[in-house]
């Protein structure tokens, strides 16, 4: 009886392990790979654009029409009637300076004027009565001479207070500071109470349909710069804006630091309510062509070799490229050779892409975990 119950067990143990042998069915056959979904945004399609070679420009923005406005006449400051930002008209006053000494000195002037005026009217009587009489030989030559010198010296009296309160009606109105032509304030430099010495700075005012953009190139870049050149450039502050202008003039003297050269660059039109002294940096075209360009977001570097990934008949494969000149402004590639216009590439390669993948394009909203690209913005 015991050695049949062996017997037994030891059979129940080999079947078993001859069930646990077999390979079930599903880990006999290998799962389909799943294609790639991709959306839209994840392609790009190669296009003949324009490619600008040409020298890049970094500077700032600067209005060409400025006036700091300094005291002229000495004083203690009464108001201060604008302030930063503020729009003022040609005219308009800015500031007013305690006024009360140069009107004191206007109304000194005023009578110093008259008074002379009196002098001379009654030196010009005199000397026609001396004139008179000297006809009748009853006065002396030297009588008229008197008379002649006091006439004429009553005459220069007169115009030297004239002067003076030419000069006092001047520094009268010095004392209202008014803006010498239509703009915006920038800056603002005094206060009510301040003591204002002639020289003292009060006001910087700006023209902003004056600004331009002032910037530097390479000294060894000048000489593909000529006048009227187009330019195009972005300005901190404004993302995803480029503006635009044309080179108006070359600075003939190099920066005596740097050896850069200042191009001044006028300004477009635009709807945009410029900031002067924003940074910009651009690029000048000095030669423009048509060539295929892709972002350097699609291309894949391996040391000296360059590869974009072309999505053709839902298939991904791995294309090798020969690259041109960059274009700085957009930052964009050339490609010379390895692929044609039209082709469909990935605008984002990323992951452990494979060669003859499978590659499917699905609506944006069905795209799963396994898109193999983010999704990013065009050239």
């Amino acid at each position: 009886m015991k050695k049949l119950t062996v017997s037994a067990l030891t059979l129940a143990l080999l079947c078993g392990l001859s069930a646990c042998s077999k390979p079930s069915a599903s880990a006999a056959a290998p799962e389909a790979e799943l294609p790639l979904q991709l959306v839209s945004q994840d392609l790009l399609q190669l296009t003949q654009t324009q490619l600008g070679l040409g020298p890049i420009i970094s500077g700032s923005l600067q209005p060409v029409t400025k006036a700091a406005l300094n005291a002229e006449v000495s004083g203690i400051v009464m108001q201060v009637l604008k302030d930063n930002g503020d729009v003022v008209q040609q005219g308009d006053v800015l500031a007013k300076l305690d006024p009360t000494i140069y009107r004191d000195k206007l109304l000194s002037a005023q009578e110093a004027v008259r008074s002379a005026e009196v002098t001379l009217a009654q030196a010009n009587r005199q000397l026609t009565r001396m004139q008179s009489l000297s006809k009748q030989s009853l006065v002396t030559q030297e009588g008229l001479e008197s008379a002649e010198n006091k006439a004429n010296q009553s005459l220069s009296d007169l115009a030297s207070a004239k002067a003076r309160l030419v000069e006092a009606r001047q520094q009268l109105d010095k004392t209202e500071v008014r803006a010498p032509f239509s703009g915006v304030v920038a800056q603002r430099y005094a206060s009510a109470g301040d003591t204002a010495q002639v020289g003292k700075s009060l006001m910087l005012l700006i023209d902003p349909a004056s600004i331009r953009f002032e910037g530097f190139i390479a000294a060894d870049r000048v000489g593909q710069v000529k006048v009227g050149q187009a330019v195009s450039f972005k300005v901190n502050g404004y993302q995803g804006k480029f503006f635009t202008g044309s080179v108006e003039r070359i600075n003939p003297l190099a920066n005596e630091n740097t050896r850069q050269v200042q191009i001044l660059v006028q300004m477009d039109k635009t709807d945009e309510p410029l900031v002067a002294g924003l940074y910009a940096e651009g690029h000048i075209e000095a030669e423009n062509r048509q060539a295929l360009m892709v972002p350097q977001s699609a291309l894949v570097k391996e040391g000296d070799h360059a590869y974009l990934w072309q999505l053709q008949d839902n298939v991904l494969n791995k294309v090798a490229v020969e690259l041109g000149e960059p274009d700085e402004r957009w930052g964009t590639q050339q490609i010379l050779s390895g692929i044609s216009a039209g082709a469909t590439v990935l605008r984002h390669p990323q992951g452990a892409l494979k060669e003859g993948a499978k590659a499917q394009l699905v609506p944006a909203a069905g795209a799963a975990g396994q898109t193999a690209v983010q999704s990013g913005s065009g050239v």
